[in-house]
């Protein structure tokens, strides 16, 4: 056996890490859009505060000065709104 599969192996598993990797490169513009969407979607209804909250969250993916992954983001996101189905964090 030669070890030239597993090389391209290696090969393909690095390239697909690179090609995802520019989707979430630093955007300021993207971190602002994404922010000023969840400021306009914010209001008194438990929705649109859940809705806000996810935005501002995913934003984060694009802001240079957060270290979050999309994993972490979904994390956020189930722990949101189950937080909300059990009525609040008091409960």
């Amino acid at each position: 056996m030669t070890s030239e599969p597993n090389d391209d192996a290696a090969d393909t598993d690095a390239g697909a890490a690179t090609e995802d990797e520019p989707a979430f490169d630093p955007d300021l513009d993207r971190v602002a859009a994404l922010r000023e969407a969840a400021d306009d979607v914010r209001g008194e209804s438990s929705e649109s505060k859940q809705l806000a909250n996810i935005l501002y969250r995913t934003s984060d993916l694009y802001d240079p000065d957060e270290e979050t992954t999309p994993e972490e983001i979904v994390r956020n996101v189930k722990f949101i709104l189950e937080v909300n189905e059990r009525g609040g964090l008091g409960r």
